[in-house]
């Protein structure tokens, strides 16, 4: 049994996300003053009272929806009520009753005798506001809860009638397995929204041919092959110079924050404009970060010449940086090529947890150190005393040395590509420590 779904609901504007960041406790969902600022259905793990459920903040509702990403915000909230326990109906004290509040409460009020929906006022900030409060008995859907998002005032209140009206406990979700996480990342409108979907079998996210679409990072929690798998579907990143103020700055931000708690990346690139320096950009992102690395070239169904060694060829040129990252060509939309990122996502994450003798090790650099000629400055010259593996998740090796600042780049790279040589690490960056002996 899974954990109860909480939605968060409401027309554009009236502060769910700053609700959803109030009960979670930390800044997860994206805030902006402008109507529209959330669009897909944004989850969140949240506890209150002994109670765990799930949060799930939703776009603003919008009755007459003119379009496309519109109507689409509309079906992930009617995607969100149909898989919600419990429905919070969220509305704005300073705006009085709206005729969206009326048409919103009118629909919740027809699936209230099979699932609770609770109504919170919200930016009740002093007394007066919550006599205000009062007027919202009009909609009908039982005694207004009067809250402040902002300043937390009444939360614990609305949260104390969430838990009394979530189903009764049952048995809890096995959570013993490890969770593999994988962001879904690359610069906007590559397809990265459609490529969730096709890999989750729904209409997860919205998708829709206007770059920026998706804002904040989505979290979408499935099962493949009896392993728990966390995609995180995330906004474009451009490069810095791109970047505008306000909502798409914090959406590099959540990008590169899904990167970090990430095991594994995919690298969306648009098969019609492949290479550019934003993809490289990204790349880099996880490359610093140290994370599993996987290309995916989406839109191979628009290429008319597919010569596989040559893309191949020019993708290793343009992520030279990365050669150790596997190379995949889908079609989100076809489903092509998709059937392959699963089975190559496991085999990675294994690679990132596999921990290696110390004692082969050592024989591997032995080897490798008397066969290149080790780097000097001076009369000082390399030398390398012992190795050991510190880490996995990722994979991290600590050299100790006579002088650490004597290992160059070029030098680190060559003792790398021998510890792939011998023991693989497909798909992962390798982190490499050098330290001075005597060092801590």
């Amino acid at each position: 049994m899974t954990k109860p779904v909480v939605a968060i609901v409401g027309r554009p504007n009236s502060g769910k996300s700053t609700l959803l960041n109030r009960i979670v406790g930390r800044r997860l969902a994206i805030i902006e003053d402008m109507p529209g600022t959330t669009r897909d259905r944004n989850l969140a793990d949240a506890s209150w009272g002994g109670r765990d459920f799930t949060l799930v903040d939703t776009g603003g509702l919008e009755l007459d929806p003119a379009s496309t990403v519109a109507k689409g915000i509309r079906s992930q909230i009617q995607t969100a009520i149909d898989q919600a326990d419990v429905i919070v109906d969220l509305v704005d004290v300073h705006d009085g009753i709206t005729a969206s509040d009326l048409n919103i409460a009118d629909i919740l009020r027809r699936i209230s005798s099979t699932k609770p929906v609770i109504l919170a006022v919200n930016k009740v900030d002093n007394n007066k506001l919550e006599t205000d409060a009062l007027e919202f008995y009009e909609l009908s859907l039982g005694d207004p809860i009067a809250i402040s998002a902002h300043h937390g005032r009444g939360v614990a209140d609305l949260l104390d009638k969430i838990v009394a009206s979530l189903p009764e406990a049952g048995q809890e979700p096995d959570q013993s397995g490890e969770t593999v996480k994988i962001a879904i990342v690359g610069r906007p409108n590559v397809g990265k929204s459609a490529l969730l979907n096709t890999l989750v079998g729904d209409n997860r996210a919205i998708v829709d041919n206007v770059p920026g679409t998706t804002r904040d990072a989505v979290d979408t929690l499935i099962t493949w092959e009896d392993q728990n798998i966390l995609l995180i579907d995330t906004a474009g990143i451009r490069r810095r110079g791109k970047i505008e103020k306000g909502v798409e700055k914090y959406s590099v931000l959540r990008s590169r924050e899904a990167i970090d708690r990430a095991d594994i990346a995919l690298l969306v690139l648009d098969a019609t404009e492949i290479g550019t320096s934003q993809d490289t950009h990204v790349g880099g992102y996880i490359q610093e970060a140290f994370k599993g690395f996987i290309i995916i070239v989406n839109k191979w169904d628009l290429i008319e010449d597919k010569n596989v060694r040559e893309w191949n060829q020019h993708l290793r040129d343009t992520f030279r940086f990365a050669n150790y990252a596997p190379i995949i060509y889908t079609s989100a939309i076809t489903g092509q090529g998709v059937e392959h990122i699963m089975p190559l996502v496991i085999q990675i994450y294994r690679e990132r947890h596999k921990r290696l003798n110390t004692a082969a090790v050592n024989d591997v650099i032995e080897r490798a150190v008397a066969s290149h000629t080790r780097p000097r400055q001076r009369t000082k010259q390399l030398k390398i005393l012992y190795v050991t593996q510190a880490e996995v998740n990722p994979p991290t090796f600590v050299f100790f040395t006579n002088d650490a600042s004597l290992v160059h780049f070029s030098y680190r790279r060559y003792l790398e590509n021998k510890i792939r040589e011998s023991f693989g690490f497909d798909g992962t960056p390798l982190k490499l420590i050098f330290k001075t002996r005597g060092e801590s």
